[in-house]
């Protein structure tokens, strides 16, 4: 990635938020040097504030209870098809996000094991006795009720698990997988790395969408879920990348 092309991603990804510098070292695979010089660069040019550690974006994030009543119907169909492939008995995990907490909403009553980040995936089966939930640590994001950071990201190192289930802000035309909220990002490569099959839950919109960090790529990826909405030449491209899909 050229140096302009970088400073436009972590510009994106600072403008969701207060963006730490060693995680944008992390999340663009850059030395802490290379952000430090980029984020003057930006500061100079007066597109963000640099504070202590790293810089602060002027975009507030958007609150968890507002994203989840968009495309809720499309979300509770493709979060009941992508819970039916689960077996009882097997261990989920369950990343960050609306379309996740969906897929928690049907897996009430499974006797399965639940490991996840996602807050709001807790609250919906903490009372549910057939569901084991781990819960890994970390920073508490009280806006998006999830936990995030190195520890987040340690716990889930020393776990495994059969199938993931993958949050996403957007899917591009290679369906390299992407998202806008950085910090995020490396709780979700630590995901995929657990689990022995990784499926995508993406409504059809995610597919014409943009994001700011690449999260993996296809080869990543052993199935998507997804709604009748999806054209018909991405999931042609899908299936010749030799993934699965269902269609909620």
């Amino acid at each position: 990635m050229v140096p302009a092309q970088r400073r436009q991603r972590i510009l994106q990804a600072v403008r969701a938020g207060t963006a730490h510098v060693s995680d944008l070292a992390r999340v663009f695979e850059v030395s802490e040097m290379t952000v430090r010089r980029d984020l003057h660069a930006l500061e100079r040019d007066g597109k963000l504030e640099r504070v202590h550690g790293g810089a602060v974006g002027s975009v507030p994030e958007r609150p968890f209870g507002e994203i989840a009543l968009e495309g809720q119907e499309l979300k509770q169909g493709i979060g009941r098809a992508a819970a039916a492939l689960v077996q009882d008995g097997q261990t989920v995990m369950l990343d960050i996000g609306t379309t996740t907490l969906e897929v928690a909403r049907h897996l009430r009553g499974r006797r399965v094991t639940l490991i996840t980040t996602n807050l709001a995936a807790l609250d919906e089966l903490r009372d549910d006795e057939h569901v084991e939930i781990v819960l890994p640590g970390g920073l508490v994001r009280r806006n998006y009720r999830s936990t995030v950071g190195v520890l987040a990201e340690e716990a889930l190192r020393q776990l495994n698990a059969d199938v993931a289930f993958l949050g996403t802000s957007a899917v591009d035309q290679d369906l390299s997988v992407w998202d806008t909220t950085m910090i995020e990002v490396p709780v979700k490569r630590a995901i995929i790395r657990a689990a022995s099959r990784v499926v995508l839950v993406a409504d059809s919109e995610k597919f014409a969408m943009s994001g700011v960090v690449r999260i993996c790529g296809p080869e990543d990826l052993d199935h998507i879920v997804s709604d009748a909405g999806l054209p018909a030449g991405d999931r042609a491209a899908i299936e010749d990348a030799g993934i699965e899909v269902t269609i909620a």
